[in-house]
């Protein structure tokens, strides 16, 4: 937990927030499935989304202490279309925050700074996200904030060679 008094500040990535967002997805990915990412395929995700936003926007929490500002975590979201629903549904997405700052609203400010976001642009219907079956802790977080089960069971391939 940090002993100095700080501030938090929610912002839109750029570009030179590369290092961090590869080092918080590696740290996210190595906590919540055991996963140990390829550092330069993770680099270049990262540093393609950066150069455009439509594909995956960023934002970091920032604590602003004293005298200097650090990244303490941060969220994404990627897009889809709902025909259903004719608007977007935005996927929170690279959801971190580093541990010594868990639990004093990092991630509510992150949440809520995208639900603005997301009101401000007028066509986006809903957010969502997915977790892990086993992060209760994350499923509590998420329920606090009003998040429900969505009633879907996520199904995935990556095996695209044929």
């Amino acid at each position: 937990m940090p002993t100095a008094d700080w501030q938090l500040a929610i912002r839109d990535a750029v570009v030179g927030d590369q290092p961090v967002i590869v080092e918080f997805n590696r740290l996210l990915a190595l906590e919540t499935e055991q996963k140990i990412l390829d550092p330069s395929v993770l680099t270049r995700g990262v540093e393609k989304a950066l150069g455009d936003p439509r594909r995956l926007r960023y934002w970091l929490a920032v604590a602003r202490f004293s005298d200097t500002a650090t990244a303490i975590g941060q969220t994404a979201v990627s897009y889809e279309w709902s025909d259903w629903r004719d608007g977007w549904i935005w996927w929170l997405q690279s959801v971190y925050v580093r541990p010594q700052f868990r639990g004093q609203g990092v991630f509510k400010a992150l949440y809520r700074h995208v639900c603005r976001e997301a009101k401000a642009q007028g066509d986006v219907v809903g957010i969502r996200l997915y977790v892990e079956n086993e992060n209760r802790h994350a499923q509590e977080t998420y329920a606090s904030l009003g998040m429900k089960p969505g009633g879907y069971l996520v199904l995935e391939d990556y095996q695209m060679d044929g």
